[in-house]
């Protein structure tokens, strides 16, 4: 069984700190005792990290910034020295989807393997890598409803794949396969997120978070016939934090999400909770024959056109079994993210 990494033992590097899911990541490393390490693309965003982290109640002093990029070797050396543990956590996910499928695999590898080679070469115990279920979900031949779990891969050759789920999938796949070729597997843990809701940090959004914001501000008079397993932003930081204590995770593909929500049934879930704002949220969900026609002309929903149509179920309770992190139901991550909206002046 793989280290299990306790606070005592050294501190811990979290990649892009200064983002949506990693701030929370380094609040509960904070929180459980961590001496924590972020990267970040400016100072400025360091310290504006350390300030929203002291904010929160968190022993600030316990956290360090360096500055280093995942498009460029220099730095990683320097980011991960004297770390027992790393945590690389992904980017957010662009509503935009660039025309050429293979455009953001090259970076989207390159930075994966590039933080990952640099922590075994420091001698980190531990390498914990966010990718996504969008890894996991896509293939040809998709039933309406449709169960899925950590032996699901997505099909990177799948025609109508975006750019961000090819590179995912690439980069997560390439991830294992050179920690198999080098033997560093009981070293390795993914954590699959879903569609990442909750409150946002200091103000910092995911790109999840937009989809309620063009619910609340009733962006479109109707909603595609989508669905979405959605995770709690503080859930997704708990599966984190929790990969690290655990042994049994080492090895393994952490499905962090909890139950599926359709767009329109988190439209529902908004309208109930903000009256006042009940007269502006979609009413109405749009069949699959019409969003397929205006996706032609339309980025954003071209972007999802994948995702007309099914409902995916996470099969995620051995995570909870595993790790202990129990999912918030997702009604209160939609909730909870529209608050964060709200109270920042965003919509």
């Amino acid at each position: 069984m793989s280290a299990v990494i306790s606070p005592d033992m050294g501190s811990v590097l979290v990649t892009g700190a200064s983002g949506f899911i990693a701030r929370h990541v380094v609040l509960q490393l904070l929180e459980a005792g961590y001496r924590v390490r972020g990267t970040v693309r400016s100072a400025s965003k360091g310290e504006d990290l350390r300030g929203a982290l002291a904010g929160q109640g968190a022993d600030a002093a316990r956290f360090s910034f360096c500055e280093a990029d995942l498009d460029r070797e220099d730095g990683w050396a320097e980011a991960v020295r004297g770390c027992v543990a790393v945590l690389h956590v992904a980017s957010p996910f662009p509503l935009g989807n660039p025309r050429d499928r293979e455009a953001l695999v090259g970076p989207a590898r390159a930075g994966t393997l590039r933080v990952y080679e640099a922590a075994m070469a420091a001698g980190a115990a531990r390498f914990v890598a966010t990718s996504s279920i969008v890894a996991m979900v896509y293939r040809a031949n998709r039933p309406a409803e449709m169960r899925f779990g950590e032996g699901d891969w997505t099909d990177p050759e799948w025609a109508p794949l975006t750019a961000y789920a090819v590179s995912k999938t690439r980069a997560e796949q390439a991830l294992w396969a050179q920690a198999r070729s080098d033997g560093t597997l009981e070293r390795i843990t993914t954590v699959n997120p879903g569609f990442v809701l909750g409150p946002a940090l200091d103000g910092v959004f995911g790109t999840s978070l937009e989809v309620i914001g063009m619910i609340l501000t009733g962006k479109y008079p109707a909603v595609p016939p989508t669905a979405y397993p959605v995770a709690d932003v503080r859930d997704v930081a708990g599966v984190h934090v929790r990969a690290l204590q655990t042994g049994e995770a080492a090895g393994r593909r952490l499905l962090a999400a909890g139950e599926t929500l359709s767009l329109k049934e988190m439209a529902e879930t908004l309208r109930a909770a903000f009256p006042g704002r009940a007269r502006r949220i979609p009413r109405l969900q749009l069949p699959v024959w019409a969003v397929r026609a205006l996706a032609v002309a339309d980025p954003a929903l071209r972007a999802v056109r994948a995702d007309f149509g099914v409902r995916p179920l996470a099969d995620a309770a051995y995570v909870t079994e595993m790790t202990g992190v129990r999912f918030r139901p997702s009604g209160e991550a939609v909730v909870a993210a529209a608050q964060s909206l709200i109270d920042t002046g965003k919509v």
